[in-house]
């Protein structure tokens, strides 16, 4: 099967972007605020700011060092303007960010003598010099197997397990065949279903992986007395109609097709080999889609019942719902309507086909629902206590 096309952003290092962002990096507290003045001033230009930083210690900073970097790696980012108040840790992220020729200029507080005003001036005339430079690329045409796509699912109904995330598995099945990449993630909705992903497993240690990790997941709610019953699934979905943890599941991991699953990453891992991996990382969305987004996804496809507005800042995030109510009252927030597959109007292998149409449309530039109502965030998952 020859693979689609896209119009795509091709980076010195051979990866694809769909998107060409200046990306201002904010990694302190201290200079939230300025780089909030840099982002007003430079339309276009996207904004990930954290409040924390300092005092991390062991796999709490491992992994914000690496979701950080990864930020900043990511296809869809055009150049880097790192903004922060400790001079080694914006050194070092700087020059990881930028190893494999991605333009970076970095800020440091300290280095315009804990003068904000200076810092926002030198940041938004080197902001400004980095959006003039990644704005002279142009995109072309490239395979589909250059895409790599992140799953998830939210406020999730009876017709997210029955349709959506059943039409998603279908598309990243016709995607790795392609050669491209996907991940699912969202550890805990694999609880009761670990063992069907387990079989899956490219190898016997990728297995345990899966199974170990739902394991660890589920050991953590124990030893702090959490009752998953009310918790996961939630209200929201009790009341749509799902019923146990072992029901959403089984309708969670449809989205993750029938595939043969590579490996199992961490937080903001970046994937070997093209293929279908999952991430060990939490289900709540906002930091299931900045993994993603840190280990490179450059597009996710978010599957909801009732709806869900949530989308990532970095990586275009096509909303899907087959839940007729949802689509016909959120028009100007689901991308892709599946209502017809459930109430029997058309097939899934008809929605799969349009769901890749809609993804080399959006993959060539047109915006989703969330760009255009700039619903993006991204954050960086918590492991522990800070000093």
């Amino acid at each position: 099967m020859t693979a689609p096309t896209f119009l795509g952003y091709v980076r010195t290092n051979g990866d694809v972007g769909i998107r060409n962002y200046l990306l201002v990096l904010s990694i302190a507290g201290l200079t939230g605020p300025a780089a909030r003045r840099v982002v007003r001033a430079l339309p276009g230009a996207r904004l990930v700011s954290m409040p924390y930083g300092g005092g991390l210690i062991g796999e709490d900073l491992a992994v914000h060092l690496r979701v950080l970097a990864g930020f900043g790696r990511n296809p869809n980012v055009g150049g880097v303007l790192l903004i922060g108040s400790d001079p080694p840790k914006v050194a070092a992220l700087a020059a990881e960010i930028g190893a494999k020729g991605k333009p970076v200029a970095a800020i440091c507080l300290d280095d315009c003598g804990h003068d904000v005003l200076t810092l926002t001036d030198r940041s938004l005339r080197a902001g400004a010099r980095l959006h003039k430079e990644i704005s002279r690329q142009r995109r072309q045409p490239v395979s589909l197997s250059k895409l790599f796509v992140g799953m998830e699912c939210g406020r999730s109904d009876p017709s997210s397990g029955m349709v959506a995330n059943p039409l998603i598995g279908s598309f990243v099945d016709a995607l790795i065949q392609l050669g491209g990449r996907a991940v699912f993630g969202e550890t805990l909705e694999w609880l009761g279903a670990e063992h069907l992903l387990a079989r899956r497993a490219a190898t016997v240690a990728v297995s345990d992986a899966l199974v170990q990790a739902v394991l660890r997941r589920e050991s953590v709610a124990t030893r702090q007395g959490l009752d998953l019953l009310g918790n996961n699934p939630g209200p929201t979905n009790i009341a749509a109609g799902l019923s146990t943890i072992e029901e959403k599941s089984l309708g969670s991991i449809a989205k993750s097709g029938s595939s043969e699953i590579m490996g199992v990453l961490g937080i903001g891992e970046t994937p070997g080999a093209p293929g279908l991996y999952a991430m060990d990382a939490p289900a709540y969305s906002p930091e299931s889609l900045s993994g993603f987004v840190a280990s490179g996804a450059q597009m996710l496809l978010f599957s909801t019942g009732v709806g869900n507005s949530y989308v990532s800042t970095l990586a275009p995030t096509i909303k899907i719902s087959a839940n007729p109510e949802a689509t016909g009252k959120l028009a100007e927030q689901l991308d892709f309507d599946a209502s017809a597959v459930f109430v029997g109007e058309q097939s899934l292998d008809q929605a799969s086909a349009a769901l890749l149409d809609l993804v080399v449309d959006i993959a060539s530039g047109t915006l989703t629902w969330g760009e255009i109502l700039d619903e993006g965030d991204e954050v960086v998952s918590r492991m522990g206590e800070a000093l």
